[in-house]
């Protein structure tokens, strides 16, 4: 059996490789950084109070065996009862901070803060 040696530039540009890699993941990652998640587990948004950027789009996504029903206090945003593993998004575009409820459960409350 013959074995095939790495032709002498890998060595070379091994690091290079390493750094383009790294930038691409960060910037892969900054692509989806307009995007933030809220779960509903154990009668409770989790996590209760986010900040974000102007622009984010927060999706909210059903873990009980129950449906909720997310609704914005001042009315600008209501979801359908979500089922388990349902999931509501709103996008927040102007600065501001947006509380909201559980219509179905009135004690489970939350906020979004959305800042520069």
């Amino acid at each position: 059996m013959r074995v095939l040696a790495r032709p002498p530039f890998f060595k070379r540009f091994a690091g290079v490789a390493l750094i383009v890699a790294a930038l691409l993941a960060v910037a892969i990652g900054s692509a989806f950084a307009d995007e933030a998640k809220v779960a509903i587990d154990n009668f409770t948004f989790v996590p209760d109070t986010i900040t974000v950027k102007p622009g984010t789009t927060v999706t909210f996504e059903n873990r009980d065996d129950i449906p909720h029903l997310i609704v914005d206090t001042a009315g600008k945003f209501r979801s359908k009862a979500l089922d388990t593993n349902d999931t509501f998004s709103v996008k927040f575009d102007a600065p501001g901070e947006f509380s909201y409820f559980c219509a179905l459960h009135p004690h489970m409350t939350g906020k979004v803060i959305v800042a520069p």
